[in-house]
């Protein structure tokens, strides 16, 4: 197998849509979902649910979080 500095020397000397292509080839390649983290987030979210149904957390208004990050 190729090192890293001779692939990214290769793909150095490729095109920039064939580059783009290839930086999404391996993005792709890594966005594999990992079911332990997929159900801790359902975990998380029902659990937030929850806590929004009871009345123990508190909401902010959207319109409140968009100023917050207007310049």
């Amino acid at each position: 197998m190729e090192s890293i500095k001779e692939l990214a020397e290769k793909a150095t000397m490729l095109q920039p849509v064939e580059r783009i292509r290839l930086v999404e080839a391996i993005l792709y390649s890594l966005d594999k979902p990992d079911e332990e983290i997929e159900n801790s987030w359902v975990a998380e979210s029902e659990a937030r649910y929850q806590a929004y149904k009871r009345g123990s957390i508190k909401t902010v208004d959207w319109e409140d979080i968009k100023k917050r990050y207007e310049h």
